[in-house]
């Protein structure tokens, strides 16, 4: 960055609008990030509540429990940087998914 240069600020790149299947894809995803993770996997169990990984297969059709996927998500900043980084995607779009989702 030179500092004689006047500042302009970057254009920020536009987030398309999701769809609710945009948002379903992307809650899916969480999971399967979730799930893949050693440390995050045991503490979505506890917090969520289900008592196996069957229950979770078995409610991932479930728009509310993919919401709360997304919220689970959410709940922590580098967890969601994290996830966003691992799709390449902006760290705003899982919270404009979690929107579509009840």
């Amino acid at each position: 960055m030179d500092p004689f240069k006047p500042y302009q600020p970057r254009q920020k790149d536009k987030i398309a609008s999701l769809t609710l299947e945009d948002a379903e894809t992307i809650a899916l995803k969480a999971m399967a990030f979730i799930a893949a993770d050693e440390e995050l996997m045991p503490r979505f169990i506890n917090l969520t509540g289900c008592s196996s990984i069957e229950d979770i297969r078995d409610r991932l059709a479930d728009r509310s429990f993919l919401g709360s996927v997304l919220d689970f998500i959410l709940g922590n900043e580098p967890t969601t940087i994290a996830f966003a980084e691992s799709l390449s995607m902006a760290p705003e779009v899982p919270m404009l998914a979690r929107a579509k989702l009840p």
